[in-house]
């Protein structure tokens, strides 16, 4: 297997997920600054256009990060499980992945690309520059509803540390750099978010 990776949130969400697994694999990086991602030969490995991309070693290519943390979380079963062990650990890390995923790294990352990303994508994708500040402040608004879910968790599925974890982690350390800082009133974000950049994983 070897990983396409590239700098940005996606791929590092799956490298995180496989330091914290310890998988070490070949890696390609993919310029998508320069837009190689977006044209062949990297479309007929992934149509979507998109990095990640996982190639197995049968030639066929698994994308979207989720999925290729699933697969990899699956194959890998000497090393602690961060998806779930029994059908209702699974279950909740879908659950709380899913959340994460549409209320929160979503909007986050599209208000991203209508406002200070937009030189770079407004060519790539259909941009709505006055959604920006909606969905920045949209994705603000779920993280200050899961702050309070958090209260004594110390990880969002409870004493376990999940995929939703790497996820939310990767996507709120990203862009609190990028106009979209970590609001200092949510105690419990701001805690969880401490624990989770002190893993030796957070800097993949």
């Amino acid at each position: 297997m070897r990983l396409y990776t590239s700098v940005g949130p996606n791929p590092k969400v799956v490298r995180m997920f496989m330091k914290e697994k310890g998988i070490e694999l070949p890696t390609v990086e993919v310029d998508i600054r320069g837009g190689e991602n977006r044209r062949e030969p990297y479309l007929a490995k992934n149509p979507a256009g998109q990095s990640p991309a996982l190639e197995l070693d049968d030639g066929t290519f698994i994308t979207e990060i989720t999925a290729i943390c699933e697969y990899l979380d699956d194959v890998n079963k000497s090393s602690p499980s961060l998806i779930g062990d029994t059908p209702q650990q699974r279950a909740e890390t879908h659950m709380w992945t899913r959340r994460v995923d549409l209320n929160i790294c979503e909007p986050m990352a599209n208000g991203f690309r209508f406002a200070e990303g937009l030189k770079m994508f407004q060519n790539r994708m259909r941009c709505i520059p006055e959604g920006a500040a909606g969905l920045k402040a949209a994705a603000q608004d779920k993280l200050a509803w899961l702050d309070k879910l958090m209260e004594g968790k110390q990880f969002i599925a409870g004493n376990r540390l999940t995929l939703a974890d790497v996820l939310l982690f990767v996507f709120v350390d990203f862009f609190a750099g990028i106009g979209q800082p970590i609001n200092p009133d949510l105690k419990n974000i701001v805690a969880w978010h401490a624990r989770m950049k002190a893993r030796p994983s957070a800097s993949a």
